[in-house]
């Protein structure tokens, strides 16, 4: 059996993993956290020699002890000792010493056996064969075992996968018990720092994981204690956030987390908190973490055509986004997920009114009118004017959600695939209903650099140049990234126009040869069409 050997350190300490080709990802997994000595619920990271976070997975790349990846525990479960400790007591012996002496056992079998032994994987097939035969009645759900069941009466999901829009109850339980288990883990300081840079990278975090890290968020800019949230509060309104966001390709959680952690980089990057409120500061990063609460995965152009619901519902005026406000305060409205419940009418009331504006912001039919109110603004800017701040977090959380493309490129370009999958949705959809096509959605004509260079250079970075004016900082950390990223789509869509030119001359040139190498009478339809009269004449039986 082929198998592979991976080289990596923890905390300096030199491992080897060797596990087969075929390995389930589980397995791998299970295996590099038996070596870093974790916990259950502790999350773990993989650095290649770069630096950059890959993924604990079976198709990891093969490398050397000269090349070794870096292992770390990310964010680990504080309380685990104590409980050992405590457990210890009452039953005679140490839990924590137990647990690593087995995880140390296993990892010894997989190192000198060289693979994991038959009867280890017959033993994981019977546990698998009783989960499903659990997970099969409904009644013993309470156990903590999910799958995903059809309800039925779902609607469909707006792109093709067998996901319902909504996300099922089984799914949002099964991830709220993993952020409870998470939520008293240590980030490590290392992540808290890297949390804070445009070149996060969204794609190696699970959902539960995420909010864990929106709680770190919380935390670090000091809300938790300013604004008396309690722990068990903030839980709850990030996990009903979780659940309001849909099973869609691009507007989903992972977006609501991208947007919010570019918030909360810019805040550090600017000097933020030195410079306006902490109750600003605590509006902004809360309208990004709802700003696109419970969107479906077609634009206001579609709601207002379509005449949905939503567009009825708001007179045609900013549907969704009036609709992700009022999903944001549905959720505060109820007592045990209000994370404001402890605020004074007052201050109640100005981070209402600033969420509103910030979130109807986001409706890109209003872009040019905020950007040119700040820009008339700027050279005057004043900090202590509530009007100029006002703007200030409109042009913030406009950056922050259209800012992919001032990420890394490998973090970004998938973002932008998940955003044309959604758009040719949209546009599929409004074919089959006759509704008026979106140009920029149309899979027919849209190319994924076409979608990007307009946008880029009309949209994207006339706004970031107007807020580097004001932060003269972010030159570097999120226009030259754009830059870039104008400059690979344009090289893209040269690339394409040359493959089509090349590619037509060759049709042509094949139309040509055909057309030398056809024979002469058939240039002659009406004489080829009698003489094969006459050869059909000759075979029928009945003539002869």
């Amino acid at each position: 059996m082929a198998t592979k050997i991976i080289y990596f350190t923890v905390n300096g300490r030199p491992e080897q993993a060797e596990f087969p080709v075929d390995c389930p990802a589980q397995d791998v997994k299970d295996l590099f956290c038996s070596a870093a000595e974790a916990g259950p619920h502790d999350i773990l990271k993989l650095y290649n020699p770069k630096g950059n976070i890959i993924n604990i997975s079976p198709r990891l790349e093969p490398n050397s002890p000269n090349s070794c990846y870096k292992l770390e525990v990310v964010a680990a479960d504080c309380n685990s000792e104590p409980l050992g400790v405590e457990l210890a007591v009452a039953l005679g012996f140490d839990l924590s010493s137990m647990e690593k002496r087995l995880q140390g056992l296993e990892k010894k079998i997989l190192i000198e056996a060289g693979e994991t032994p038959a009867v280890v994987y017959e033993m994981k097939r019977q546990v698998e064969s009783f989960r499903e035969k659990l997970e099969s009645v409904e009644h013993l759900s309470w156990l903590g075992l999910f799958k995903e069941l059809s309800e039925g009466t779902q609607k469909p999901s707006p792109f093709y996968h067998k996901r319902s829009l909504r996300k099922t109850r089984e799914e949002c339980e099964h991830v709220r018990e993993k952020f409870l288990q998470m939520s008293s883990l240590e980030v490590s300081e290392e992540v808290r720092q890297y949390l804070k840079t445009p070149t996060f990278d969204n794609w190696q975090w699970e959902d539960a994981e995420i909010m864990v890290l929106l709680q770190v968020m919380y935390t670090d800019l000091d809300f938790i204690a300013t604004f008396n949230i309690e722990p068990e509060v903030l839980h709850q309104f990030l996990y009903e956030v979780y659940k309001r966001y849909n099973n869609i390709p691009f507007h989903n959680f992972k977006h609501c987390f991208c947007v919010t952690q570019m918030m909360y980089g810019l805040i550090w990057l600017t000097d933020l908190k030195s410079k306006i409120d902490s109750i600003d500061l605590l509006t902004m990063l809360t309208s990004a973490v709802c700003h696109d609460l419970d969107h479906t995965g077609y634009n206001n152009a579609y709601q207002i055509n379509a005449r949905t619901e939503l567009a009825l519902r708001y007179n045609d005026i900013s549907p969704l986004e009036n609709h992700h406000c009022a999903v944001a305060f549905e959720i505060l409205e109820k007592n045990e997920n209000n994370i404001f419940r402890n605020l004074t009418t007052e201050q109640y009331k100005r981070i209402r009114e600033g969420i509103i504006k910030c979130i109807l912001a986001t409706d890109m039919t209003r872009h040019n009118e905020i950007l040119n109110k700040f820009k008339s603004i700027l050279p005057v800017f004043d900090f202590s004017n509530k009007d100029h701040r006002d703007v200030l977090m409109m042009i913030m959380i406009k950056v922050s959600d259209i800012s992919n493309e001032a990420r890394p490129m490998d973090v970004a370009e998938p973002w932008l695939d998940c955003l044309l999958q959604e758009f040719y949705n949209q546009s599929d959809m409004e074919k089959l209903e006759g509704l008026p096509v979106t140009p920029f959605m149309d899979r027919d004509k849209v190319t994924k650099p076409s979608s990007q260079t307009g946008f880029i250079g009309f949209v994207l970075l006339p706004l970031f140049i107007e807020l580097a004016n004001l932060f003269p900082c972010l030159e570097q950390h999120i226009i030259d990234p754009v830059r870039k990223a104008l400059d690979y789509y344009t090289e893209m869509e040269k690339a394409l126009e040359r493959e089509k030119l090349i590619r037509a001359q060759s049709d042509k040139a094949a139309a040509a040869k055909n057309k030398d190498t056809t024979p002469q009478n058939s240039q002659n339809p009406q004489k080829t069409a009698d003489s094969l009269s006459e050869a059909g004449n000759a075979l029928n039986p009945a003539t002869l």
